[in-house]
């Protein structure tokens, strides 16, 4: 199956339909999701919370039935898609204000939001994927450091491989903040990311789309 992931900023046009179809994806874990995205032959699940009047903080959108769990998170969607909890979460960055983090540091935020993430979901088979804003290798230029250790804590606890790690940001020298992260027995046959661009070249979001053929067992 082949599962992505992608932060739309907010927008949508048929240009957007029109490149996330062409991944053939089975499974998208879409962030800053307009509240008028649709994809046909999917069914779609968003969070309850909102980043603004008509912009959703995340949505699960599977060609398989989609059994929706309550929102772990405020920023964060999840659901059950042929037997696995899938969640998509948008974790906190460095300009990011308290709603819905609470006070604090970049670093405190990131931990207390992976903490009541984690508490949320189910244990079990997980899928875990989004707009994590941190990059897990590199330079570290919109969360903290301390922020991606914790996540990687996250990572380990859950027996997840995360098959982004080393895939770079549309900014040259930096490396993804959108990532996707699987159980550590499936096997991957490939990751890819895609140059978020419509067909006059035109940049469709300030994130590129990350993509990957994989068999979760």
């Amino acid at each position: 199956m082949r599962v992505g992931t992608w932060n739309l900023e907010g927008r949508w046009s048929e240009a957007h339909r029109e490149l996330l179809a062409a991944q053939e994806c089975d499974v998208w874990l879409l962030t800053e999701v307009r509240d008028d995205t649709s994809l046909p032959g999917f069914g779609s699940h968003f969070t309850v919370a909102r980043m603004g009047e008509r912009r959703h903080w995340a949505g699960v959108f599977s060609r398989s039935r989609i059994e929706p769990l309550p929102d772990p998170h405020p920023a964060s969607a999840a659901a059950v898609v042929m037997g696995w909890v899938w969640c998509n979460s948008v974790l906190p960055w460095r300009t990011c204000g308290t709603e819905p983090w609470g006070e604090g540091t970049t670093s405190e935020k990131t931990s207390r939001a992976l903490e009541q993430l984690m508490a949320g979901l189910p244990v079990g088979a997980l899928v875990w994927g989004g707009d994590w804003n941190h990059a897990m290798e590199g330079r570290e230029y919109a969360g903290s450091l301390a922020g991606r250790t914790a996540i990687r804590s996250v990572l380990a606890d859950r027996q997840l491989q995360l098959v982004t790690r080393g895939l770079p940001h549309c900014i040259p020298g930096l490396f993804t903040i959108d990532h996707i992260a699987v159980p550590k027995a499936a096997e991957i046959v490939g990751v890819t990311r895609v140059v978020a661009e419509g067909r006059r070249g035109d940049r469709l979001s300030d994130h590129d789309v990350y993509t990957s053929e994989l068999a979760l067992g």
